[in-house]
């Protein structure tokens, strides 16, 4: 069959948002012949991620990823999204980057004959992540660094600020998405970006107060507090930014520690110090990488107290999620010792959600899967944990949680 009948279909169209379903379908191929579907994508950094599945055309030449299964590859089974999620990077241990999110994440797919390896067609498919007539605000206030996300329509807006993980720098994708959802978001940088400190040898929570009270305070805004949603080292800040600073409604926790960790935190006369690690407890994997999971002592022991955020003291609504196979750290056992903290001083303003299966890096949906990557603190490549499949059905299943969450005890405005 000659393969300008061949035709190579992205639903519902090739322009989707990031965090959306894209169905890929194939017609016109030979039926019962093998296909190759490819998927490729070049990251902010120049970072070529790739994936491949294996499928069988149907009696009428046709593969549909959203019913057919995959018989080899990068995944297996039916997967609708398994070449976004299964992308994995041609050089180990690199995490998919996006920093500025004004322009799309393109990624093509390919439709391949299984037998020959000859391309038959191919079809871009563009992630966006601001819909239109969304304002992207660099923010430069006071001391405070980032980006302000406004959705278009009648505000005034619930107000979000995203922390990102420890490393420097900003990161958009997430806090964008969340704009188009019907909140005004801000990506606070704290640290490695533009004016602000390289290498702190502290972190100031006066800093955060600020932030807060410039969101709080932003015409767009609705009141009367915000919502916080952090990631990794994040997960302490959003602890701690809810224990001691006014305005906060609810506060997402995405595999935190209940216990600083990496800085002192200083806020006025008070200092935190960082959890003691224990380099005794660093394993390797089978194959070389360093394993810091049980490098922290437990938060309940007696050398862990100065260092444990004072979270009773909070007002908001928390959301605590947690993956089983996060090997930055246990989260879970963090999770836990938060949600006991709270309920022992007769608060019960909080959820505990655990994912089997999921490693350290839970981000939007259908995001690559980042199982091993450059560590800051450590200063080299870690193991993260988790399996493919499981980690992206966690991060489907929390992005709708946090939307419901936030929905929930911030309100939202419908765009």
């Amino acid at each position: 069959m000659a393969c300008a009948q061949i035709r190579l279909k992205l639903l519902p169209s090739i322009h989707t948002f990031f965090n959306k379903l894209v169905r890929v379908k194939v017609e016109g191929v030979a039926p019962h012949k093998s296909v190759e579907l490819r998927s490729k994508v070049v990251d902010d950094r120049g970072m070529v991620f790739k994936a491949s599945a294996f499928y069988r055309a149907d009696e009428n030449g046709s593969v549909d990823v959203c019913s057919a299964p995959s018989l080899s590859g990068s995944y297996t089974g039916v997967e609708p999204m398994g070449l976004f999620w299964s992308l994995a990077p041609e050089i180990q241990h690199n995490k998919f980057t996006k920093k500025n999110v004004l322009s799309p994440t393109l990624v093509e797919i390919q439709a391949v004959n299984g037998e020959t390896g000859e391309v038959l067609v191919s079809e871009t498919n563009e992630r966006r992540y601001m819909m239109e007539g969304m304002k992207r605000i660099p923010v430069q206030e006071g001391r405070i660094r980032g980006v302000l996300f406004i959705p278009p329509g009648k505000g005034p807006f619930p107000g979000i600020m995203d922390l990102y993980t420890f490393g420097g720098g900003l990161s958009e994708p997430r806090a964008s998405l969340l704009a188009n959802e019907g909140y005004v978001v801000l990506a606070l940088a704290y640290y490695g970006y533009q004016d602000l400190p390289k290498k702190p040898k502290m972190l100031d929570l006066e800093y955060f107060e600020e932030a807060v009270k410039y969101l709080r305070d932003h015409p767009e805004v609705k009141g009367p507090g915000i919502g916080l949603i952090s990631i990794s080292y994040s997960g302490g800040l959003a602890m701690a930014m809810s224990s001691f600073l006014p305005g906060i409604t609810a506060t997402v926790c995405i595999n935190g520690c209940i216990g600083n960790t990496v800085l002192p935190l200083r806020y006025k006369d008070i200092v935190i110090p960082p959890l003691p690690p224990d380099t005794a407890n660093v394993t390797f994997t089978d194959s070389g990488l360093v394993d810091i999971r049980d490098a922290l002592p437990d938060p309940s022991s007696e050398e862990s107290k100065a260092s444990i955020f004072p979270i009773e003291r909070a007002s908001c609504r928390f959301l605590f999620a947690a993956s089983e196979d996060d090997h930055n750290w246990n989260s879970v056992t963090s999770a836990k010792h938060a949600a006991a903290v709270l309920r022992d001083h007769g608060n019960q303003a909080f959820d505990v959600v655990t994912y089997p299966k999921a490693g350290h890096f839970l981000e939007v949906p259908h995001m690559p899967f980042c199982p091993s990557g450059f560590h800051a603190a450590v200063g080299t490549n870690v193991v993260f944990g988790g399996e493919p499949k499981a980690h992206c059905e966690a991060q489907l299943d929390l992005w709708e949680k946090v939307q419901e969450f936030f929905r929930t005890y911030l309100g939202k405005t419908e765009l």
